[in-house]
Parts: C-alpha cells; structure tokens; sequence
C-alpha cells in the first residue's frame, strides 16, 4: 500500500469516527483500528487530531474544485454559473454528510483552522464564486453598486444554515431541496432592475449622491463639479440646472440626509410598515451583538456550531427570538409589501448565514482587514429587504 492510499484511509476513517462523535471525543486509536493501521503511522502524516480534522475538507476541497470547474464549463452566463454553482454546493453537502458536518460543527468554530492550509482551499472555492459574480457585474446581468465580497458571505452564509437545517436541525432531508427557492431570493438582491418604460430618473439625487463621493474621496477644494458629472453619469450643465454652485451642491447634501433622517424617525415608535421593521430588526440583531464581542465571540465559535445547542432551552428560546421575523414576513406577504413566493425559512437561513458570515469574517480578521461595521450592516439591510420585497427597485 503506497502513501496516498495509506493517507486515504486514514482520512476515511477520521472523516467516519469524527464525523460521529467529533474531535473531542474522538481518538488516535480509534481512527487507527478504522484504517488498520497503528497510531504510530498517524503520526507519520499527521501533527495530530487537529491537523487530522482540518485535512479532511481539505481533501474534499481537492474534488470540489476539480469538479466545480468541470460543471461551470460550457455556461456562458454568469447568472446561470452562479445558479449551478450554489446546486453544486448544497448537492455535494448532501452527499458527504459527513466532511459538511465536520466543516461546519467542528473546523469552522476553531480558531485555528483559518490558519491551517485546508483554510487556503475554502478561499480558492470562495474565489470562485466572487470570479462569477464579477462577471455578472461586468456584462450588466448584475449590480454595478454591490459590495461583491459582501454579497459572496450572504450566498455562503445561506449555504451553510441550509446545510444546518439538514444536519442540526433536521427540517428538511437535503438542503438541495431549497435550490429554487434560495434562487428566489438571491437574484432579486443581485439583478439590475429594468426602470419602467416612461419612469422619469430623479437626476438631482444621482448628482447628489456623487457629489458625496466625490468630496467625500478628495474634499470639497479639490473636488471639481467636472468629476462629479463623470461620476453621476450627467453633463456639467444639467449639475448647474439642479444647483447654482459647488458650494450650492456640498450644503445640499446634508438637507437630503436630514430630511431622510426626519422621515424615518417619525418611525421609530410606532413602525407600520413589514419591510421597515425588516430592516430595523436586522439592523437591531447586528448592533445587539456588535456591542457585546465577547459574548459574540462564544457564540459564533462555541455555541452557535455546536451540535448539543440545537437541543438545549437556550435554542427554545432562541427560535422565539427569530419567531418575530417569521412574523413581520408574514405581515408583509398579506399586505403585499413582500413577495408571497418567499420560503420564509429560507430566508431566516440567509438571514442567520449573513450574520454568521460578516461576524466570523470581522472577529477572524480583526484589525488585519479594518472594515466600515456600521456600512456593511446598513447594506445588509438593504440587500435582504430588496431580497423578498414586492418592489425590487429600493
């Protein structure tokens, strides 16, 4: 038996015994007895369990991306590329149950697999998945304005909590059974949206909203009215129709921004519309956990992968918590604010994936990628709203 045949086998056993009773309680000797060979020649392979443990996705990984690439050919369109991709993922999640348990419950809630080289493998596959939704940008099927990196941990945090609703919770047989409706609510965040024939474009908040940049990028002296029309996509003239100066431009601003600040705090007490409270209750789940890290911390890495929350009180608790979002879809599909076609536990796995995904990503790479926390929430919000709601133009 050569060396890669030996290394299998072991792989298939720690992939069989772990993926049954996890790395904790899992041994050496019984991996050894499952690959019939002795502890010793682990050791010859392996620095030991953990490094056993990580290995395991990163073989699948080495198929995955193999075969990844072998389905995406002959797809010309990004739209239909980024669909097969995310069937591909759930589909293999579903065929190795056990490599998409240990991924999920046991090397994605250690801190040191994003530092062993099978982590190198998932960012290859995640790369993938960005490639595509570049393209999408590129060809006009998808978004200039999207946040691409940000849209790819929405799509994999889904894909996770489907996996999850499979392993933990038991809701479902295969999370590829949600294909078609993952596909429900992902384009309508991601598509460009064709504007209705004879609808007229506001200009002045398009020149408005690339003023901000513009100043925002190079201040209001170095700023020139010529690169704010070249951003907002207008002549310097039709600027000069809307504003008399630059000066005219930079205080408008400001009057825009309060007068949209006014228009949502009337309502702050007393919301009345689904998609609003949507946004204030995913806003509200952010800030709520951004502003305890440490308990963030445990959660993402010590409660919220583990197998024995799914059955304990706090999970009861914690499905009443979600319970209210279940309800304010449910108030917005019978005032028509919200698609009806919308899988309502879909969407708490995007919503639940999203979180996990952002999180994970800020308390992994902490100040080594400095992100803007409070803007990437704010289009999260956005994103997940224009995801279900009736109106995609939002």
């Amino acid at each position: 038996m050569g060396r890669n045949d030996k290394v299998e086998k072991i792989l298939d056993a720690a992939e069989n015994v772990m993926s049954r009773v996890g790395l904790e309680d899992a041994s050496i000797s019984e991996i050894a007895r499952n690959a019939g060979v002795t502890d010793s020649l682990i050791y010859n392979y392996f620095k030991g369990k953990e490094d056993l443990l990580f290995s395991i996705p990163g073989r699948r990984m080495v198929d995955v991306l193999e075969n990844l690439l072998v389905q995406l050919q002959g797809i010309p369109d990004p739209k239909s590329k980024l669909s097969k991709m995310i069937w591909f993922h759930l589909h293999f999640n579903d065929t190795y149950r056990g490599y998409a348990r240990l991924l999920l419950l046991e090397c994605r809630s250690n801190i040191n697999f994003y530092k062993h080289e099978a982590y190198t493998l998932i960012r290859k596959y995640a790369g993938i998945m960005l490639g595509i939704l570049e393209e999408g940008v590129k060809v006009h099927a998808f978004r200039e304005d999207l946040d691409l990196r940000l849209i790819r941990d929405i799509i994999f945090g889904l894909l996770d909590w489907e996996t999850l609703s499979s392993l933990a919770f038991k809701e479902i047989e295969k999370s590829a059974d949600d294909w078609e409706d993952i596909l429900t609510i992902i384009f309508p965040m991601i598509e460009v949206v064709e504007k209705p024939k004879g609808l007229k474009v506001d200009k002045s908040i398009s020149i408005l909203e690339a003023a901000e940049t513009v100043f925002a990028e190079k201040g209001y002296i170095q700023a020139t009215v010529s690169e704010i029309s070249k951003r907002a996509g207008v002549s310097e003239g039709t600027i000069y129709e809307y504003f008399r100066s630059k000066e005219d431009l930079l205080l408008s601003i400001p009057l825009r921004r309060f007068k949209e600040h006014i228009s949502d705090l009337e309502e702050i007490f007393e919301l009345k519309t689904p998609l609003r409270k949507l946004r204030r209750f995913i806003r509200y789940h952010f800030y709520l956990y951004l502003t305890e890290p440490n308990f963030l911390r445990v959660f993402l890495l010590n409660v919220q992968l583990n197998q024995k929350f799914y059955t304990s009180e706090s999970f009861k608790i914690f499905k009443d918590y979600i319970n209210i979002l279940y309800e304010i879809l449910e108030e917005g599909k019978k005032n028509g604010t919200i698609r009806k076609d919308v899988n309502t536990r879909v969407f708490r796995n995007l919503f639940l994936g999203t979180f996990s995904h952002m999180a994970l990503r800020w308390l992994i790479l902490g100040k080594e990628a400095e992100t803007d926390k409070m803007r990437e929430v704010n289009e999260v919000a956005l994103l997940l709203s224009r995801a279900v709601a009736q109106d995609q133009r939002i």
